[in-house]
């Protein structure tokens, strides 16, 4: 058995409902737009985030899960399908898990509105049904990760994020929305117990840093596809091993660096030599040990809670985002 399927163990009911659930959530009048969404729920992900949150959920209450949860795991899944259409269009990508995105199938204009259609359901999902507790939490997720996304794209033309800007970018951008998801279950079972819902908020988000980091060092590794890939470096993105290497080399080596990143980011050998350099000057040994720590922060985080199937499912999910291999 895989470890998702393992993960899924306790919460096997939950995720069936929840499924259904996302399907009709997205049922519309027009023909065009139903096509799209039908298109959207079949080629779904892993589902990680309504995973956090109904465990979560559960871990807490003791195996109790509200139509209230159901309705912020809807809510987080819908903007988070939102997000991942407008990414599309703002990267110009025409694959999206494997399959052609949105916008390579029905153009970008379709898309746009799409993804603004989804957004909209998820909100009035949660004012229709009087959650404002629950739409406070996910719309400081959104807001946090449009400025996430801007603040990186402003740093990335200038090349020069220090590693606080980095944790602040990669907080807003991924991380932000694994905590509204923790936070969003706790305040679904639990509304009153505000140390709870913001001890469960840092948990997702001391998760989601770790994510991200993860995915940072896929750029670098060979594990995946049998080659490092150098994307990152080829759109000029800064990641945390690249600018632990820039804030701790010769300022001959810096410029170096930067020269082949503005300059020289097409070219594979140069992009190579990066890569090697990157790994030479223990920027991936650093890199992984800064996950290692927010990986550890979280797991302390889940210790006063009693054993359960949840909690051990929670702690596997936490594993599994650090050793996952794609």
């Amino acid at each position: 058995m895989d470890t998702t399927t393992l993960i899924k163990q306790p919460i096997r009911t939950e995720m069936e409902i929840f499924e259904r659930k996302f399907h009709s959530s997205m049922s519309s009048k027009v023909a065009l737009l139903n096509r799209i969404t039908y298109y959207i729920v079949n080629r779904k992900g892993k589902q990680m985030r309504p995973m956090f949150v109904f465990l979560t959920a559960k871990m807490i209450s003791g195996g109790d899960v509200l139509e209230r949860t159901y309705r912020g795991a809807l809510v987080i899944e819908l903007i988070h399908t939102a997000t991942l259409v407008h990414d599309d269009v703002v990267d110009d990508s025409n694959r999206r898990r494997g399959f052609f995105s949105i916008n390579a199938l029905w153009k970008n204009k379709i898309a746009v509105l799409v993804g603004d259609y989804l957004l909209s359901k998820g909100l009035l999902l949660s004012i229709d049904n009087g959650d404002f507790d629950l739409l406070k939490i996910i719309s400081v997720a959104v807001r946090e990760m449009s400025e996430g996304e801007l603040l990186q794209i402003e740093k990335a033309r200038r090349l020069d994020i220090t590693e606080a800007v980095y944790y602040e970018i990669i907080r807003q951008k991924t991380a932000t929305l694994i905590a509204a998801c923790c936070a969003l279950a706790a305040c679904s079972v639990k509304p009153d117990d505000k140390q709870l819902i913001e001890d469960m908020r840092k948990f997702g988000e001391l998760i989601g840093m770790a994510f991200q980091i993860k995915d940072d060092l896929f750029d670098y590794s060979e594990e995946a596809i049998g080659k490092p890939t150098g994307i990152d470096i080829k759109e000029q993105k800064m990641t945390l091993p690249l600018i632990h290497v820039l804030n701790n080399c010769t300022s001959k080596e810096k410029s170096w660096l930067i020269n082949s990143i503005k300059n020289h980011n097409k070219d594979k050998k140069r992009v190579k030599e990066v890569i090697q350099f990157v790994k030479d000057q223990n920027g991936l040994a650093y890199a992984e040990k800064k996950m290692f720590e927010f990986q550890q922060q979280a797991l302390a985080l889940l210790e006063k809670f009693p054993n359960s199937d949840y909690k051990k499912a929670l702690i596997l999910m936490v594993n599994y985002v650090i050793e996952r291999k794609k």
